[in-house]
């Protein structure tokens, strides 16, 4: 079958004094039948072209699936006279949200069943379920085209009746108020950024809802939340650089907002309440790696913080729990996270000890003060996530719920996994991978070896376990993943080194990473692999025009490569809220830096690897047009005889299919790509 040609047709973008050609650009006329048909044809093209791995599909679905759980159900929680639970059935993709009053030996009162709310969707998502105070009625926000626009719902949980109510284009959040009769919630713009929080009155029409707060600052986006305590609620407002955080007692939701400090360039903070104190993680005061103060709440801008954990240069504070007598600490030094428990009378303090080279470890779920015990959650490469109870009194550890793994074939002690350090091109630099094959694995050139990368937002990508994993490491693969610059993995100085002005960085390290394998035989370029989603995704477009030949075959899903023309159009979301991430290309510094690596700007007459390229057509974050555009100017310019595959999922977003199981299928087609490259 002849590989699909989308016709050109020229357009000049102009700025700065220069000029760019895109002949793609009509692409982004979602309404235009010749983009749907394109579309079409290259689902049609990559059908034809991997029809030979239908069986191995097939296979790998069956296999993955086989190792979940068919009834499973998370670890209980009580909260307000109620254990709460999440449940799955065998042969349902949805999840049920359930409770029982007081006694886990009390009969399941359903909540909501999403299996019911998603008869007939295509795609269906809950993302929030939230009880009123008395327990008589709950919100949930439901999206049935993956664009994250929300309707907000209302249900009487005493009559399973839902309520008239309903509220739409909302980010699926909402917070009740102790009154039980009003809720905060947060409606998005035609760019589908979070700018106005609004009060609405059961009962009431949601057009007579009354205006919170309008984030004028197209910069900036807005989050609303409650206290642990119950006592507060709270609306945020965020850029990449700077916060600002008002409150009101959730038993007066008419009430003056106070600001507990107004915002500031470079002043970043997050809040939580204990007592008569806001406890505020920060990096006031230079404090790159972020600090812990606290402020009393008739008193609580900046210049009344005193400090509870200093900041320490060497030590990235992440996170942190409140209990009556104990503080805990959430860490990362040297890219490894840490449990840090301190006693309030002695000020004792110690770390949770943990033995795997590579893993991740996290404050849990933790709604009560008075208690010693400590609900935390590990895993690493070869551990499936496990929940624990730490007594911080008796210092005694139980393991309350773990992962399943199902099959039969799955004992962790088969696994190795290891940490190394990369030399970067600059001759100081040091770049962590996490490694992790089947004890059977050789090291060798020979080895097929899957690369993953992200490196951006701050976001670290930590050492965890998937189950959906071992089906190419039981097939002799090494995984790897490049803890790279624009992730926080080695502090805050290792994002702001990937990022801005220093983006190439991130694309320099995942190069110098694979190269560095190579050099240590764990593989060769005709069998390394390289993978990343979304901002991945620019990283592998990047990789792939920088070092063409130092990869055999990328996956690249939901890929962000036409950074440029995405980063010049206001309109589109996500576009003015990250001007502190890559810069703002209305500025000549910055675009000239941009399209230097942009994905799409860069794509020239050469050689490429194999390239699977994956997106969703309702894609809120990254519009369905970037990889297509992508792909037609591959296909016009590359001059070898490797695969180009393009597949839309018509009915998806950015997270691609809904549903426990469908996603499954996506896992598959990507591993039976990589495993066809193999043969």
């Amino acid at each position: 079958m002849k590989a699909p040609q989308a016709k050109k047709i020229e357009k000049r973008l102009e700025i700065h004094g220069d000029t760019r050609i895109d002949n793609y650009f009509w692409m982004n006329e979602k309404e235009n039948p010749e983009v749907i048909k394109y579309l079409e044809e290259e689902n049609a093209y990559e059908e034809t072209m991997m029809q030979d791995t239908l069986a191995l599909q097939e296979e790998l679905f069956e296999e993955m699936k086989a190792r979940y759980k068919k009834d499973d159900e998370s670890l209980p929680y009580f909260f307000n006279e109620y254990w709460y639970i999440v449940r799955y059935e065998e042969a349902k993709e949805y999840p049920i949200f359930c409770r029982k009053h007081l006694s886990m030996d009390n009969d399941d009162e359903i909540i909501l069943d999403v299996n019911m709310l998603a008869e007939g969707e295509d795609f269906f998502e809950v993302a929030n379920v939230a009880v009123s105070p008395n327990n008589e009625l709950a919100s949930f926000s439901s999206d049935n085209v993956g664009r994250r626009i929300y309707n907000l719902n209302f249900k009487n949980l005493q009559t399973g009746e839902i309520l008239p109510d309903i509220i739409k284009n909302t980010t699926g959040k909402a917070v009740w108020a102790n009154d039980n009769k009003h809720v905060f919630y947060i409606r998005k713009d035609k760019s589908l950024r979070a700018y106005k929080v609004y009060r609405h009155e059961l009962g009431t029409d949601s057009s007579k809802d009354v205006l919170v707060f309008h984030e004028k600052d197209d910069t900036f986006d807005v989050n609303v939340f409650k206290t642990k305590s119950q006592e507060y609620i709270f609306f945020a407002s965020s850029s990449t650089i700077s916060d600002e955080h008002y409150f009101i007692p959730s038993n007066d939701v008419f009430a003056e907002w106070k600001v507990i400090q107004p915002r500031i360039d470079d002043l970043e903070y997050s809040v939580e309440h204990y007592k008569d104190e806001f406890y505020i993680i920060t990096n006031a005061d230079d404090a790159f790696n972020f600090k812990l103060v606290k402020t009393k709440i008739d008193q609580c801008s900046m210049e009344h913080w005193v400090d509870v954990i200093p900041h320490r240069a060497e030590v990235l504070l992440e996170g942190f729990e409140i209990f009556n007598n104990y503080l805990v600490l959430e860490e990362r030094e040297s890219g490894l996270l840490q449990i840090k428990i301190i006693e309030e009378d002695t000020k004792e303090s110690y770390y949770l000890p943990f033995s795997d080279p590579t893993y991740t470890t996290y404050i849990g779920t933790n709604l009560e003060f008075d208690t010693e015990v400590l609900h935390y959650g590990y895993t690493s490469l070869t551990k499936p996530n496990s929940t624990f109870e730490y007594n911080m009194k008796t210092k005694t550890t139980t393991l309350v719920k773990q992962q399943e793994v199902l099959g039969g074939l799955f004992l962790p002690e088969n696994y190795i996994s290891e940490r190394i350090w990369a030399d970067s091109r600059d001759g100081e630099t040091k770049i962590p991978i996490s490694l992790v094959y089947h004890k059977n694995t050789k090291k060798t050139a020979d080895t097929p070896l899957l690369l993953y990368g992200y490196g951006s937002y701050g976001h670290t990508v930590d050492a965890s376990f998937s189950n959906v994993r071992l089906s190419i490491l039981d097939r002799g693969f090494i995984y790897a993943i490049a803890h790279i610059r624009g992730g926080e993995y080695l502090g805050r100085e290792w994002y702001e080194d990937g990022k801005m002005l220093s983006k190439k960085n991130t694309f320099f390290d995942f190069i110098d990473a694979g190269k560095y394998l190579i050099k240590e035989n764990y593989t060769s370029s005709r069998h390394l692999y390289a993978m990343g989603g979304s901002a991945g995704g620019l990283l592998i477009g990047a990789v792939i025009n920088y070092e063409p030949q130092l990869f055999h075959g990328v996956v690249a899903q939901v890929p962000f490569v036409d950074v440029v023309t995405t980063m010049l159009d206001e309109t589109i979301p996500l576009t003015t809220g990250e001007y502190d991430e890559w810069g703002n290309p209305n500025d000549k510094e910055y675009y000239h830096y941009m399209k230097e690596y942009s994905p799409y700007d860069n794509i020239e007459a050469k050689e490429y690897p194999n390239i699977l390229i994956t997106t969703g057509f309702h894609d809120s974050q990254v519009q369905y047009w970037e990889p297509a555009k992508w792909t037609a100017k591959l296909r016009e310019l590359k001059t070898d005889n490797n695969l180009l595959l393009f597949k839309t999922d018509m009915s998806s977003g950015h997270g691609g299919a809904s549903g426990r199981f469908e996603s499954l299928k996506e896992d598959a087609q990507e591993y039976a790509f990589l495993l066809k490259l193999e043969k």
